[in-house]
């Protein structure tokens, strides 16, 4: 009968023991460290740890920054931004930790020293028991967009501050709809 009781003791603490260890172990960061399915996202991603460091970045990230796939893993992930853009990234930080999500535009500097104009959502992550676990870095290269966007205000302010005459541009609709009413006008 004593064995019954040791078994039932044994069997207790097991179960006790189980659960005091499930509580206490840290999250396991190796889902948000695999770049299986990050990898294959078309927009830049990446993961950063709850310590501010990059965890993995996807090859498009990379390439946007002209960096090689990895290099910047481990590394803090305000050294994707150049010195006068780091306050906003900070303030663009603690708008996410508040809301739990983030947007901005932002200029991130290449290895070659040229400026790339990415569009930056920060997204929190948290864990079942909603402690703050790291942050996905979802960036969209808009550097082409704001270029075309400049050329077309420029092109547009040349076009207004030229003679109307001189261009010989048809401003009445009327104009515009039928060639040969602009000639007899």
């Amino acid at each position: 009968m004593l064995w019954l009781y040791l078994l039932g003791a044994v069997t207790f603490l097991v179960i006790a023991l189980r659960r005091v260890l499930r509580r206490q172990k840290p999250l396991d960061d190796q889902v948000y460290s695999s770049r299986v399915a990050i990898d294959h996202v078309h927009s830049g991603v990446a993961w950063i740890r709850a310590d501010g460091t990059i965890g993995s970045m996807n090859p498009s990230l990379a390439a946007t920054l002209g960096i090689k796939h990895g290099e910047l893993n481990g590394h803090d992930w305000l050294l994707l931004f150049p010195q006068r853009e780091r306050t906003k990234a900070r303030e663009m930080y603690s708008q996410m930790l508040l809301v739990g999500i983030a947007s901005t535009d932002i200029q991130v500097e290449r290895t070659n020293g040229s400026l790339a104009s990415l569009n930056m959502v920060l997204v929190a992550v948290h864990d079942h028991k909603t402690r703050f676990v790291g942050h996905h870095c979802l960036t969209v290269d808009r550097t082409r967009e704001k270029y075309l966007e400049e050329k077309v205000k420029q092109l547009t302010e040349a076009l207004e501050r030229a003679e109307i005459g001189q261009l010989n541009v048809p401003t009445h609709p009327a104009e515009i709809a039928s060639p040969e009413a602009a000639e007899t006008r």
